[in-house]
């Protein structure tokens, strides 16, 4: 758990040191290294009516929780392998920043991933020259690259004329520190458009989830875009936050066009996805909202018939994504069962129901020892309360189970009265 460039030594060590031993002793040592987690090791605890009430160690000698590792060094990763069978034909990826210092209160990769890590210039250079000996092409990672506090005085660096041809390409930039400059560098260099996650365009919504963002903004980035010489703005939206409501995502519809009537010379894209609920996030206690299925067909109403291109995942994959997001170890034979069957969610459904009225005949579940599995909706859509234990309880993310608390409470007071969580 964590960052591999901290755990891999610690892991071979211990695995040369044990090798020969028999499993359930290797297993054992290494269970002891700060950040394995080897879930046979734990058991888990329920009560009564079947509710998690904790995970244990199976002997005292293993530790009563796993804490993520942080790698405090000054290089992050970089692409070893370029193929033009990979999901990014063809391109060398340098890890510019690692986590993000926005703390979006939705976001695993900005609260998972703490603390915010930008390596030095002098680290990124031989890692952008090493991939162009063998390509043209190049991209910046990370979840928020522009804000590395040196990356304007590295995008100069790939301005000057020796990188002429090179094609470069970044990751999701925050709005707010998108200029001209910056985008007339991305144009040079080959880039077709800028993406930029505005989650909505509901100021109060954006205050939910703490996107630190303006409306204005959002339309001073669209600008710099457009004089720049960029053809393209990709804007990545969310549906179904805390709180949400139909005025919110009128907000965001009349935003996406305005923008596009201001810049009609702009090809504007519109990504929309469902809020699944993620581990060791403030909003990792609320479950996915149903209404957000209508919602997203609102907005390919709304938005595609005025030239604002639509591309919204799915639905029922959000919930999918839910249903593996929030379940414990009793989901196992679940996904055993739904295994090369039909894998729609009305597949899954399927398999989830069986479980729970078959459970006791099921030598999977026997084999556990693990009670029925919850309601469907008890796992996908209800709101669980913050005193609940999770199925992640046992294993540490970089902030506390109370500071997480507090971030959630801190969202709530901004809730509209309305809305089911404030009741």
């Amino acid at each position: 758990m964590g960052d591999g460039e901290e755990l891999l030594p610690s892991f071979i060590d211990g695995l040369q040191a044990s090798w020969g031993s028999p499993r359930s002793n290797l297993l054992k040592t290494l269970a002891k290294i700060p950040g394995i987690y080897i879930p046979a090791l734990y058991t888990p605890k329920y009560s009564s009516d079947d509710k998690l009430i904790g995970v244990i160690p199976i002997d005292p000698d293993i530790p009563k929780s796993i804490a993520k590792q942080t790698w405090e060094g000054n290089k992050l990763s970089h692409s070893t392998v370029i193929t033009p069978e990979a999901a990014w034909p063809n391109i060398h990826m340098v890890e510019v920043v690692r986590s993000c210092p926005e703390l979006c209160r939705f976001c695993l990769a900005s609260y998972l991933t703490l603390p915010f890590r930008a390596p030095s210039l002098e680290s990124l250079f031989p890692a952008v020259e090493k991939g162009l000996t063998a390509t043209n092409r190049l991209g910046l990672l990370g979840a928020s690259v522009t804000q590395h506090p040196e990356f304007m005085e590295l995008m100069n660096w790939l301005n000057e004329d020796c990188f002429e041809g090179i094609r470069l390409s970044v990751s999701s930039v925050r709005a707010a520190t998108v200029t001209s400059k910056l985008t007339k560098i991305l144009a040079k260099r080959g880039s077709k458009s800028i993406t930029m996650a505005i989650e909505s365009g509901s100021d109060r919504i954006r205050k939910v989830i703490n996107k630190k963002l303006s409306e204005e903004q959002i339309l001073a980035a669209a600008h710099y875009a457009y004089e720049g010489g960029l053809k393209g703005i990709k804007l990545y939206g969310m549906v179904g936050l805390p709180s949400e409501e139909n005025s919110d995502i009128e907000a965001t519809i009349k935003l996406a066009l305005l923008l596009k009537k201001t810049l009609p010379q702009l090809r504007f894209t519109l990504g929309i996805s469902t809020f699944v609920p993620k581990a060791h996030t403030p909003f990792q206690w609320h479950g996915i909202r149903p209404e957000a299925k209508r919602r997203i067909k609102l907005f390919k109403k709304e938005l595609e018939r005025n030239g604002i291109s639509i591309r919204a995942e799915s639905f029922s994959w959000s919930v999918i994504q839910a249903l593996l997001s929030r379940s414990d170890r009793r989901l196992a034979p679940v996904i055993a069962s739904v295994r090369g069957s039909q894998q729609s969610l009305g597949g899954w459904k399927t398999a989830y129901k069986q479980a729970r009225e078959n459970y006791q005949n099921s030598e999977a579940y026997a084999y556990l020892n693990l009670p029925p599995p919850p309601s469907w909706n008890e796992i996908v859509n209800d709101f669980w309360q913050p005193s609940s234990v999770l199925p992640w309880t046992h294993l540490e993310g970089p902030i506390k189970e109370d500071l997480l608390i507090k971030h959630h409470l801190d969202a709530m007071k901004i809730f509209d009265e309305k809305s089911p969580e404030a009741k």
